[in-house]
């Protein structure tokens, strides 16, 4: 590891080691050698003179690329994309003169890019479908405990912890639809020249127009993609990018979301993130056991969040056919968003498979507040008993205000209970009133909104998705 230079956290810390490699220079120049291999075979079949032991020597290079001879290539003419050509002809003589025939640039630049963000959007698929499968797991063991439900922080009526965490994947399951949607929605730049025109292709085929049109879809099939964006400038639309870095921060914003969420609740110690057996919690307070995987995943999260700003200017900014603004931002944001969101998503895996559920805990503070939400109950079963429903009403506000400040001034214990069980108007004993604090009458359909929504929503995304299940995620740090 080198010490005497900059490292970017993603790789030394977060990201995994496959996202590392989709963005490595590897993976760029090994794609950019079999773009330049689909290029001549195209214009081979299309009856232009590029000879088979041409394509072979071509082909026979593809993968041990001389690093070395394009760096220094570079320094001189300052291109990266003619410095590789000029490295490919090196090693292959016989077809130097017929590499990067009739293309510009953009041909390896940005078909390379919509390959790269493919494939790393199809690991980012498989960990998030993953994350999905963990969290299914969870929601259907808890599926039945009632717990106490929040809004504004504030306590309301039950639900359960398993539909609690429903809401979780409920978000994660519109990113994956998202996620798809862009995926399957990408195209390659084909072929396309200077400014979009073809114009050194119409040349090369001697105006011959429908072998023209047949360039881009053949590159496409040999690289793996259905087609080619039907028109464009130098390059494919950098609005592109901007829909798949969004919905790299809309996965972001929904594990940012569920990182709060257990957060709030390890500070109720109602659950609690894994804690490994040497793990310190903080250097002074040794008794200190942190949130840092949840924290982690919050602090990343805005950093894409954050990031998807990036190619949404860069695309606003573009000028006519091409303007070279975007190169360095690009190189930037795209992949530190992928290895950003690769890490988080590990994080969220390491997370839900080790989550601690403290049900007693979770019992004890429920019950604490059931009193309160279990008054309507209560004042039903008491006109039953002959009681007046509007002078009970104003009886339990004003036992309640009566608990509340016996809970909150003195410290002590909720004692509403006990306060109706004294008043004669409720005719109910203390006994009475305590048998009706089930907590599973006041949840509601949870239990079964977690059934229909694992089996609906969610079962048939895992049995799709049933041959990349069994990630585990391996934390750095």
């Amino acid at each position: 590891m080198s010490t005497d230079k900059y490292m970017s956290p993603l790789s030394e810390r977060y990201a995994s080691k496959e996202m590392q490699y989709i963005f490595s220079a590897e993976m760029k120049f090994k794609t950019w050698r079999k773009l330049w291999i689909a290029l001549a075979e195209t214009e081979q079949e299309l009856g232009l003179p590029i000879t088979d032991e041409q394509i072979a020597e071509l082909r026979a290079h593809k993968d041990d690329i001389n690093f070395e001879t394009a760096k220094e290539r570079e320094k001189l003419v300052r291109h990266d994309v003619m410095s590789h050509v000029y490295a490919y002809g090196v090693q292959c003589p016989k077809a130097k003169g017929i590499i990067h025939l009739g293309a510009t640039s953009c041909y390896v630049g940005d078909n390379t890019d919509i390959m790269i963000m493919a494939e790393a959007l199809g690991l980012i698929q498989k960990k998030l479908v993953n994350v999905l499968d963990e969290l299914a797991k969870f929601a259907g063991k808890y599926k039945d405990l009632p717990t106490l439900a929040f809004t504004h922080f504030q306590p309301a009526q039950p639900t359960t912890v398993g539909k609690r965490a429903t809401l979780w994947m409920q978000e994660f399951l519109m990113d994956l639809e998202d996620l798809e949607y862009v995926a399957g929605s990408l195209k390659l730049l084909g072929s396309k020249g200077t400014t979009g025109t073809q114009a050194s292709f119409l040349e090369l085929f001697d105006g011959d127009h429908e072998k023209a049109d047949r360039i881009d879809p053949m590159i496409a099939e040999k690289m793996g993609f259905e087609n080619c964006y039907a028109v464009s400038g130098q390059t494919y639309s950098r609005k592109v990018d901007t829909r798949v870095a969004n919905v790299l921060a809309g996965i972001a914003a929904s594990a940012h979301k569920m990182s709060n969420d257990i957060r709030l609740l390890q500070h109720l110690k109602e659950v609690e993130e894994p804690f490994e057996k040497n793990q310190i919690g903080s250097s002074a307070m040794a008794y200190k056991r942190n949130p840092m995987r949840s924290e982690r995943i919050a602090s990343l999260a805005r950093y894409v969040m954050a990031d998807a700003l990036n190619p949404a200017i860069t695309s606003a900014t573009q000028w006519f056919e091409r303007t070279l603004d975007d190169s360095a931002n690009k190189r930037i944001s795209i992949p530190e968003a992928f290895l950003a969101t690769d890490g988080i998503l590990d994080l969220c895996l390491n997370v839900v498979d080790g989550l601690v559920v403290y049900e007693k805990v979770i019992t004890k503070h429920l019950m604490a507040e059931l009193p309160f939400m279990a008054t309507e109950n209560i004042m039903m079963d008491a006109v039953k008993k002959g009681g007046d429903r509007q002078e009970l009403h104003e009886k339990i506000r004003t036992l309640s205000m009566e608990a509340g400040v016996y809970i909150k001034q003195e410290g002590k214990e909720n004692n509403l209970l006990e306060l109706i069980a004294a008043d004669p108007a409720f005719h109910m004993s203390l006994e009475e009133l305590q048998a009706a604090m089930d907590p599973a009458k006041y949840i509601g359909r949870a239990p079964r909104q977690v059934e229909r929504f694992l089996e609906d929503a969610i079962r048939p995304v895992l049995e799709k998705n049933q041959t990349v299940l069994g990630v585990k995620a391996e934390i750095n740090v």
